[in-house]
């Protein structure tokens, strides 16, 4: 069945064209989990980290001291008052966390969790969907999913890209917008991404909506076309490539291309780097190849300096409607410093500018540098 989120905080009537707010991995377990208001049990089966507190020490090391038992609003910081100013009708994040409490980990060193009793962390940003196609809503088993799936829906959280079966996580995430019209969002992964072929969604099987070659991008097109009606318009969230590098695999601009020219979406919304990747507009769509982290507990872990994987980016799109032609794109940057989102220093900005010029402009696509970042095509 779609997971529907009806967006009543949307205030502003859809007038011909919808803005988005989508960002890249949003991770609120393991070290942030241990600082929100009801902290869950922080083992974990690593090797060389046995509890999660010790990403929050690792982090405080570099930073100073991090509160305790901060309210539900404190790691999205000062994201939420751009939010507000912006006003977007839909709010689409890859959620990269299972929400339980389950102790069935899964034998793959990393294992994320957040405290179901802290799932109000979400809903302070009043996110209208988290897309769950990814390598770690699994880590805890399908135990662990099927309370992430439970915990979402008594939430009143949409989700798409995961499911207690294959039809449910390959149906999309149906957000109404205010005015008129639907964010269908579907969510996918590749097994590139690091997702196991074990985990892919059955008949009778909870998992994740896995892209495979099996797969034909013509089947994708029917499942868009049965439900996609007009005034809607149609994101694929996807979950590809590695977390490190800018490069851009010819497959995943191929996939990319297809998505758009033959499934009929509108919008390719790229997740997995840990930094922000390239920028595509492909036939007045935008593609995202890679969002970057929005927010994680990597603040106090060292290596890959050069990719400065701590800067977030909020991304903007405003899409002509009904025809879903990209009509602009702006681009907020973050730090995130103490578990919490702050407002980019100037420095920051020209050097996350400075790159994706360098990586967009072979995609035909540029950023201009103003108090924010603008895409230009």
């Amino acid at each position: 069945m779609p997971q529907i989120a009806n967006n009543a905080a949307a205030e502003r009537p859809v007038r011909g064209s919808v803005k988005l707010f989508l960002c890249g991995d949003v991770m609120l377990g393991r070290g942030i989990d241990q600082i929100l208001a009801n902290p869950g049990d922080p083992h974990l089966y690593e090797r060389y980290v046995k509890s999660a507190t010790t990403y929050v020490e690792l982090a405080e090391r570099i930073n100073g001291p991090i509160p305790r038992k901060v309210d539900d609003a404190y790691v999205w910081g000062d994201a939420l008052a751009e939010l507000d100013r912006e006003a977007p009708d839909a709010r689409i994040i890859n959620l990269e966390t299972s929400i339980t409490t389950s102790l069935a980990s899964a034998p793959k060193g990393i294992n994320y969790k957040m405290n179901p009793a802290n799932i109000g962390c979400l809903a302070a940003a009043r996110v209208s969907c988290c897309v769950l196609a990814n390598n770690h809503v699994l880590d805890w088993g399908e135990p662990g999913l099927v309370e992430t799936l439970d915990t979402l829906r008594h939430a009143g959280l949409a989700y798409a890209g995961a499911g207690l079966d294959a039809d449910e996580a390959a149906a999309p995430a149906v957000i109404e917008l205010t005015g008129g019209g639907r964010v269908l969002v579907f969510g996918f992964a590749l097994e590139t991404s690091g997702v196991e072929a074990s985990w892919a969604a059955g008949t009778y099987k909870p998992g994740v909506n896995l892209l495979a070659s099996a797969r034909s991008i013509a089947q994708i097109a029917r499942s868009v076309e049965a439900m996609k009606q007009p005034g809607d318009l149609a994101v694929a969230s996807i979950h590809w490539g590695g977390n490190w590098g800018y490069e851009v695999p010819t497959e995943e601009r191929a996939l990319a291309h297809a998505l758009i020219d033959v499934a009929g979406f509108d919008v390719v919304h790229g997740h997995s780097s840990h930094h922000p990747k390239p920028i595509e507009i492909h036939d007045g769509r935008l593609i995202l190849y890679g969002c970057g982290d929005f927010l994680t507990d990597y603040e106090g872990i060292t290596g890959y300096k050069i990719f400065r994987g701590g800067l977030a980016l909020m991304y903007l799109p405003r899409l002509a409607m009904p025809e879903g032609r990209l009509l602009s794109l702006e681009l907020v940057p973050f730090e995130l410093r103490k578990f919490r989102l702050n407002r980019a220093s100037p420095q920051d900005v020209a050097w996350l500018a400075a790159v994706l010029e360098r990586e967009s402009s072979p995609f035909g696509t540029h950023v201009a540098l103003d108090n924010r970042l603008t895409v230009l095509w």
